[in-house]
């Protein structure tokens, strides 16, 4: 049976595959220069300067998960993952109410890309609110049980992170991608959850 350690390092790694984040950008195509420019600038400037709180609550129970990839104890480790899901969930779904009061982008298709975004956000910060529940109910008294409870939450987040983010990615499409990518709250963003190659290396030098 393999042990709870490795099992543990699975879910970090399924982790670093999670579900693509609103605001992880690199630049986005699309035409500059036209009348409209200036709003969709103010548009993103609030999307990407409210997101940040957030986004930086994702990047800290990210952290908390993968701080606890070594960790022996059942209990422990159980706590950790079970606050971490709960705090990431709440961050989607305060991503969600951002997008949601900011309104939509003001480019064709908007008031679309904007609704969707807003469904597939609130439907990854439900889908952690499930994964804390499972966490919660696993029996932390039976290492083997325990490590095969983790196992199914490193498919379940796996899973997740090929769900979709279709809608996500169609809100940073063309100006408002662009712009999105020029504002200061959106550079660089890394929260450890939207790009493999953040925790590549986490998996390796397993020990049971």
């Amino acid at each position: 049976m393999e042990g709870t350690n490795p099992v543990n390092k699975k879910l970090v790694a399924a982790l670093s595959g999670g579900a693509a984040l609103v605001l992880a950008l690199t630049g986005c195509g699309g035409d500059d220069g036209d009348d409209s420019k200036k709003k969709v600038e103010s548009w993103a400037e609030k999307v990407c300067n409210g997101a940040q709180p957030q986004l930086k609550k994702i990047k800290d129970a990210n952290a908390a998960i993968q701080g606890a990839a070594d960790e022996p104890d059942s209990l422990k480790l159980q706590r950790t993952d079970s606050m971490a899901f709960q705090q990431i969930s709440d961050a989607y779904r305060a991503l969600g109410t951002l997008v949601k009061d900011v309104g939509a982008p003001p480019v064709d298709g908007g008031d679309k890309s904007q609704t969707d975004a807003v469904k597939e956000l609130n439907a990854t910060s439900r889908a952690y609110a499930d994964l804390k529940k499972t966490v919660d109910e696993l029996d932390t008294k039976n290492k083997s049980k325990f490590a095969e409870g983790l196992n199914g939450i490193a498919a379940q987040l796996d899973k997740l992170s090929k769900s979709g983010d279709g809608a996500l990615k169609r809100l940073q499409e063309g100006k408002v991608g662009e712009a999105m990518a020029k504002q200061e709250g959106c550079k660089r963003v890394n929260t450890g959850a939207s790009a493999p190659s953040v925790t590549t290396n986490e998996p390796a030098g397993e020990s049971s």
